[in-house]
């Protein structure tokens, strides 16, 4: 398979969309197992592990947020909140073809609407990409708010 940047970068477009359409289940498709979704709470954070975060999930968290997002007895989110991305033009930092590992860096804006509240978060996507059988998968996402230590509402969707 011959992928390009280009390819890298519609990966990024593409997953952004799913997440504004509420195509949650499909979103999960795009992970690696052992991948983890990471919003760390300190500017420059490096670890997730020792130094507590706003979220760091893995498989398992990921799911059962998605299945909270689509159950039908989801109280708090009858009715459902709704996301928009607007998104930069990803860079693409490293593309290792032979080793099929690429990482990207997008800075967007993630608005979040339930009801008559809306708030609007300024943050930068960091993924890790890995080909996987000929498609591309989510390794890891690092999103960072640019205002990660001021105080905000619950986020109930995916940045």
């Amino acid at each position: 398979m011959t992928l390009t940047r280009d390819d890298i970068i519609d990966f990024i477009y593409d997953e952004a969309r799913m997440l504004d359409e509420g195509r949650f289940s499909e979103w999960l498709d795009l992970w690696i197992p052992e991948g983890h979704y990471w919003m760390p709470l300190d500017y420059k954070q490096t670890d997730p592990d020792l130094v507590t975060s706003l979220l760091y999930e893995d498989d398992f968290m990921r799911r059962l947020r998605v299945e909270r997002l689509n159950g039908e007895r989801t109280f708090s989110q009858k009715p459902k909140s709704r996301c928009h991305h607007v998104i930069q033009r990803p860079f693409v930092d490293e593309f290792d073809l032979d080793a099929g590992h690429f990482v990207t860096n997008t800075s967007m804006h993630y608005i979040e609407t339930r009801l008559d509240e809306q708030f609007l978060l300024a943050i930068t996507a960091t993924h890790e990409l890995r080909l996987v059988d000929g498609k591309l998968r989510i390794a890891n996402k690092r999103v960072d708010l640019l205002n990660s230590d001021a105080a905000f509402g619950n986020i109930q969707l995916l940045p």
